[in-house]
């Protein structure tokens, strides 16, 4: 899915020049964890909200405390999956988005990408987590859909969640009440199936991921 739609800029960036009291005012006026600065379009860092409320000479300029600026970002062709671990890396709600030439394009924020994380069918769609490994020269993704879909099955979601030097795995989610024979069609196609422990490992941290960053919506 595109995320572009999403990128809002409803809070202006800081700049360099920027004092601290304009900064302190967005943090009044607006719950966020961070705010994006950048010079002359180009992103350089995030001031935490806490950071900013610390410094006591509110005339101050934002270039003054450059140190304190934390440096994280998104880019235009990140997936809602990419962008949660980075909010959750972050401990933040703001999340700036950059473009090839690191253009400050404007932000996300975390309610519009849980939002759009928590509809996703892969997510809350019944169905049943398949990994299957197979060599990367060998391994097509229009290969693993024309199994699941030969077979009565439908395909809820697909991601590449393990790469080693010359394996792949891939995650599914599929939808079929027969997924015996699915998983019997992977094996005569030469695909490993992975145990379910492994899957649902990573679907519980990213289900935790999300359940964490709820904490910011309340703010």
């Amino acid at each position: 899915m595109n995320m572009n739609e999403y990128i809002v800029k409803e809070i202006k960036e800081l700049s360099l020049e920027s004092s601290i009291n304009s900064a302190e005012k967005i943090c009044n006026e607006i719950p966020v964890t961070h705010i994006p600065v950048a010079d002359k379009n180009i992103l350089i860092g995030c001031f935490l909200e806490s950071d900013i409320r610390t410094i006591e000479n509110k005339d101050d300029t934002i270039g003054n405390h450059k140190e304190a600026l934390t440096f994280f970002y998104a880019t235009e062709t990140d997936t809602v999956l990419d962008l949660i671990t980075i909010f959750s890396d972050n401990d933040t709600n703001i999340l700036p988005v950059i473009n090839e030439h690191k253009e400050y394009l404007g932000y996300y924020e975390l309610n519009d990408v849980l939002d759009v994380f928590n509809s996703s069918p892969f997510l809350y769609q019944h169905g049943i987590i398949i990994t299957v490994e197979k060599l990367k020269k060998d391994l097509s993704i229009s290969e693993i859909a024309q199994i699941v879909e030969s077979n009565n099955a439908r395909l809820l979601g697909i991601y590449i969640s393990k790469e080693k030097s010359d394996l792949l795995q891939v995650t599914l989610k599929v939808s079929s009440e027969e997924i015996n024979t699915v998983i019997q069609t992977f094996r005569r196609y030469n695909y490993a199936i992975i145990s379910e422990h492994n899957d649902d490992s990573y679907l519980k941290d990213l289900k935790n991921r999300s359940d964490y960053l709820q904490k910011y919506l309340d703010m």
